[in-house]
């Protein structure tokens, strides 16, 4: 059976690693635990993880399937030689690395950057945790031909991940990460060297970089306010929260509001402290409105007349919201509705203060609402969409500053993550934060709260709703099922979904799209509505994202109900 074959081989790499003389204390002893388990060392030993354009994500646990300091080490090691094979002076240009605060994280990025630095690679690395966005930052200030993030992002506590940047500060385009795999696969991971970092600080190939460089990315956030010192006066009535979710906003988003001008800003003390353990949280992600709870007690019991509460992830790329509603509870919004409440107010306070580039541009992601695309047509503004992937909104912001075709406005994903400048080419949340302040501060000083706001969003462009379908797929080899999904939708595309016909259906992997090739299906139903179906990039799930517009909310919530219903049936 094929079942016995692929343990058999599984089986042969887990008594390589059982025997391998320099194995440490503590995996040695999870190894010696999965002796007789058979399932544990097929998921541990049959399949490495896969390096892609998202880098590497997956449980911390022994073996090729699992974030380990092997497997970080044999994929480092993959990416110096890509370096070293990409240009005869790339190398000198150094990496720059980071990490989160997950557990584990600081071990990963040494061994990492320790990797690097045996290779004669200089690196910039971080003292402590940082945001994402001040790694792709760092990239560009210190002219680095890339960087490396050990985070998982909004991962539970079990995940680690790896991510890979370039030059541009974006992640890894494809064709790069493709030959990052190649020489990933062709090294044994046993065989790869590491520089201890106190070795390579004192050889001058790591350098140890923090407050200058916190300093030189907090001066180019800051850079992206478009409040004025009166509206910005709004923040005291507003008894702003915010939450850093055991992450590593904890530090710099506190410090970007207090220069704005926010003077009372609280915080929830709990979740102040960076813990990889996310001890209040199931989740450490700003989109579950559980993430909000504890912040909410507090205002409710220190009754703090709180308007607005912001979260960030815990590498701080993405940001959350709850706001305070008439009724006085708290509505969390998400990443649709806070993008199309950003990019009315970027617009308007542009035009306000006569700072409106007459090129100016805006950009989102395929899957995102398309509510974003009403607010920039009612404003005279162009927009265009991209794939799913900050990398993409990267790659735009690039292009544009060599070529003056456009000027960046704003961009932004669904999945609630935000950039309004070219300092960073990734999501940002330490600025996300910093706008969605000034945002509610405009409409604080013109009368309205953010449950206006919306309301009005709703009465001026007709109610835009979405929803994301997540189907969890399980086995031995989920990546084979999801492309099983996938093939199976092309060779018999739905005629209808729900009822309503599919009018149009682009293949984002086989069509002429203008847009770079992915796996993506995307289907226009009749009336303007749009399910998109694509496998997530980073864990073993395909997802389906919903994107209605109803004559009221309930009709817009109906035609959700339908959709929903139709494409779990199509899934299995």
């Amino acid at each position: 059976m094929m079942t016995d074959a692929v343990y058999a081989e599984a089986k042969k790499e887990y008594e390589r690693w059982l025997f391998c003389p320099d194995m440490d204390a503590e995996m040695k002893a999870r190894l010696e635990e999965m002796r007789d388990d058979r399932d544990a060392i097929l998921s541990c030993f049959a399949s490495p993880m896969q390096f892609g354009t998202a880098g590497l994500r997956s449980t911390m646990d022994v073996g090729i399937s699992h974030m380990n300091v092997y497997t970080v080490a044999q994929t480092t090691q993959g990416l110096a030689s890509f370096i070293r094979a990409s240009g005869s002076d790339n190398a000198s240009r150094g990496v720059a690395v980071c990490y989160d605060s997950r557990n584990r994280s600081r071990l990963f990025a040494e061994t990492a950057a320790g990797v690097l630095a045996f290779n004669g690679i200089p690196v910039y690395f971080f003292e402590g945790i940082r945001p994402t966005p001040e790694l792709s930052f760092a990239i560009l200030h210190y002219g680095c031909i890339a960087g490396i993030n050990v985070t998982a992002s909004h991962n539970p506590k079990e995940y680690n991940g790896y991510k890979v940047y370039w030059d541009d500060g974006a992640q890894l385009p494809p064709e790069h990460a493709s030959k990052v795999s190649e020489a990933v696969a062709a090294i044994d991971l046993f065989s790869v060297k590491c520089m201890p970092l106190e070795e390579g600080v004192r050889s001058g190939l790591i350098r140890i970089i923090g407050a200058e460089t916190d300093e030189a990315y907090l001066k180019a956030v800051l850079g992206c306010s478009l409040a004025d010192e009166k509206t910005l006066q709004e923040a005291d009535g507003l008894h702003i929260l915010y939450t850093p979710l055991h992450g590593t906003g904890y530090r710099l988003i506190p410090e970007c509001l207090k220069r704005i001008g926010v003077s009372n800003l609280q915080t929830v003390d709990e979740q102040m402290i960076p813990d990889g353990d996310f001890p209040t949280v199931a989740s450490p992600n700003p989109e579950n409105p559980g993430c909000f709870e504890l912040a909410v007690r507090k205002a409710e019991r220190e009754q703090i007349p709180c308007r607005l509460i912001l979260a960030s992830d815990p590498d701080a790329d993405r940001i959350g919201m709850a706001v305070r509603c008439r009724d006085g509870k708290f509505k969390t919004l998400n990443g649709n509705q806070i993008g199309a409440l950003l990019i009315e107010y970027i617009i308007r306070m542009r035009k306000e203060t006569d700072n409106l580039p007459a090129n100016g541009c805006a950009i989102k992601s395929l899957v995102s609402s398309n509510l974003f695309d009403a607010v920039c047509d009612a404003e005279g503004v162009e927009h265009i969409k991209v794939l799913t992937g900050f990398k993409y909104i990267g790659e735009k912001i690039k292009q544009w500053a060599e070529t003056g075709e456009h000027t960046f406005l704003f961009g932004f994903e669904e999945s609630q993550g935000y950039l309004s400048a070219g300092y960073a080419r990734d999501k940002d949340a330490v600025a996300g934060c910093m706008l969605a302040v000034e945002m509610a501060c405009w409409h604080a000083r013109n009368g309205r709260s953010v449950e206006d706001a919306l309301e009005s969003l709703d009465a001026r462009y007709g109610f835009y709703r979405e929803f994301t379908l997540n189907k969890a797929i399980s086995g031995l080899n989920p990546m084979e099922t999801m492309r099983g999904i996938m093939t199976s939708l092309r060779k018999e595309p739905p005629a209808d979904i729900a009822g309503t016909p599919v009018e149009s259906a682009m293949d984002y992997l086989h069509d002429e799209t203008g847009l770079p090739k992915a796996d993506v299906l995307y289907y226009t139903l009749s009336g303007g509505d749009a399910v998109i179906v694509r496998p997530s990039g980073t864990e073993p799930k395909i997802k389906a994202y919903i994107l209605v517009k109803g004559e009221s909310e309930q009709d817009a919530n109906d035609k959700i109900g339908r959709y929903k219903a139709a494409m779990e049936q199509i899934f299995g």
